[in-house]
């Protein structure tokens, strides 16, 4: 039977009467129930999703510093790159990008000879690391990683509630491929890993996908383009193999945030269908044009990387004769410790200096610091600092 809408809308106020009177007396009896000094009972905090953050590398704005401390390129991007810039039609900004990334994701399929279907394109190698752990990270086993890695790792598996276990490097800094051999919900590495800059050789990395099948296996390559040999050649034998790069380093657009994967098309297809139900327009158009220009200028990309090289090479030796050591790196970093002065305490001594490189008070690695390899002239003023320094202790 038919209401009639009168009847219909004074049910209605009455009952919208009825929330509101029940809404103001549920608030009076919390009201009631705050403690004095005005703290409430009211445990909200108890659904709150808490994890201990990431703790990035300091960015000081002090001007005149020598900054060795985030892994950053100290040589501008390719020319293309400004010229692209100088030429955007910034009209354009007022509609949404390009939600799949279309010509850079085609211009990375051509530069690493995949098709485009195997790329995928985050905002910096950090959101695509981030949304490999909520795609595939999902079993009731744990996932497996270094003890000494990428620090972000055991916070992104807290803040995505995935269970993980570390498997201790041995004392060269390796990997011991026989600690992978477990039973696990997926493994994740970088190679060279960060922060020892110790590369594996494809047969450790192979081992490892081969013997893992049933699980996806990540490797981080933020640092490859220094010396190392990408696990892109082993990807047609091994469909759960993701590879994963960044612009940050070897291209000098940390800025701008571009980050990417490479991997079999059922693997690129499941992260877009969470990246397309977390965010869809995630990669901003002047990055999109920009990572473009990068990609194409492959003479300007061996020629700053080719000059780090030599950098680092020179300045392993220049180390070595103040004292220091360190594992063999293929980064753009030297993970170095001195022989007798504390790494805390060159650390302190160089920042006051005005020049700031990396240290973790951590097991392990609290004897180290991370040098970032930077220009000559930075390198220059790094080394005459410390053979000041440590000539007071000789």
């Amino acid at each position: 039977m038919r209401m009639a809408w009168g009847t219909y809308s004074g049910q209605k106020r009455k009952r919208s009467g009825e929330r509101a009177g029940a809404w103001r007396s549920l608030k009076s009896r919390q009201d009631r129930k705050r403690k004095k000094g005005g703290e409430s009972t009211v445990k909200w905090e108890e659904n709150v999703r808490k994890t201990v953050p990431y703790v990035a590398g300091e960015q000081p704005r002090k001007a005149g510093i020598i900054k060795l401390n985030t892994n950053e390129c100290p040589y501008p991007p390719a020319p293309g790159v400004e010229k692209a810039a100088a030429r955007t039609d910034w009209q354009a900004l007022r509609l949404y990008p390009d939600s799949r990334t279309t010509i850079l994701t085609e211009a990375l399929a051509e530069y690493y000879h995949v098709s485009p279907g195997q790329v995928f394109v985050g905002v910096g190698s950090d959101d695509v690391l981030s949304l490999a752990f909520m795609t595939f990270f999902n079993s009731s086993r744990p996932i497996l990683f270094p003890d000494v890695t990428y620090s972000f790792y055991d916070v992104w598996a807290e803040l995505h509630r995935i269970p993980y276990r570390t498997c201790a490097l041995d004392n060269d800094w390796h990997i011991c491929p026989k600690d992978y051999m477990q039973p696990n919900g997926g493994i994740i590495f970088p190679n060279p890993n960060a922060p020892t800059g110790v590369w594996e050789a494809l047969g450790t990395v192979e081992e490892i996908v081969r013997n893992n099948r049933d699980v996806v296996v990540i490797v981080d390559e933020a640092y490859v383009d220094f010396g190392g040999k990408s696990a892109l050649s082993l990807l047609e034998k091994y469909d759960n193999l993701l590879v994963v790069q960044t612009f940050s380093k070897s291209r000098s657009m940390a800025g701008l945030r571009i980050g990417f994967c490479i991997g079999s098309e059922k693997l690129i297809r499941y992260l877009n269908d969470v990246k397309f139900s977390f965010n869809s327009y995630t990669m901003n158009l002047p990055a999109q044009l920009l990572g473009v220009e990068a990609v194409r200028d492959d003479g300007y990309f061996r020629e700053i990387t080719g000059k780090i090289i030599t950098t680092r090479e020179r300045v392993k030796k220049e180390l070595r004769k103040l004292g220091f050591s360190f594992p063999d790196s293929l980064a753009n970093f030297i993970f170095a410790s001195h022989e007798v002065i504390p790494a805390q305490q060159i650390y302190q001594a160089l920042r006051e200096a005005d020049i700031y490189v990396r240290y973790w008070n951590k097991p392990r690695i609290s004897e180290y610091l991370r040098i970032t390899v930077g220009t000559e002239e930075q390198m220059d003023r790094l080394l005459a600092f410390l053979e000041e320094y440590v000539g007071k202790y000789r």
